[in-house]
């Protein structure tokens, strides 16, 4: 058995570059524990503890649409809905190793699988 390090995922809304192109399918990489401790030491994120989302997302995103660098000022550029569903997409994949998470289905009351990695869309 191989531990899975790697995690597609597909934006809802998508992150739009400064040439009009839209970056919707990217990766995201299970976090280490340096990951979350280097942030701490961030000035913005002394300054405003909101920060530490943007430059932990920064760290482990390995690639998005056709970008060459996912950095900070992307993250920061991100719609709301997208920074929400990246949010929930890493502790999914860094509390359980899986995109799938059993929900209870609001029309017939039974539990069904969802994986949030495709909760955006194909794109």
């Amino acid at each position: 058995m191989s531990l899975q390090t790697e995690f597609e995922f597909t934006l809802p809304m998508g992150y739009v570059d400064r040439e009009g192109n839209l970056h919707k399918r990217g990766t995201m990489r299970l976090a280490t524990a340096m990951d979350e401790i280097t942030p701490l030491n961030d000035m913005r994120v002394q300054a405003n503890e909101a920060y530490l989302v943007i430059v932990l997302l920064t760290r482990v995103i390995t690639r998005l649409g056709t970008l060459t660098q996912v950095n900070t000022g992307v993250i920061e550029n991100l719609f709301a809905a997208d920074l929400a569903y990246l949010q929930e997409f890493y502790r999914q994949i860094n509390e359980t190793g899986r995109t799938t998470r059993e929900v209870i289905c609001p029309h017939c009351s039974k539990p069904v699988e969802v994986d949030l990695a495709n909760l955006g869309g194909e794109s």
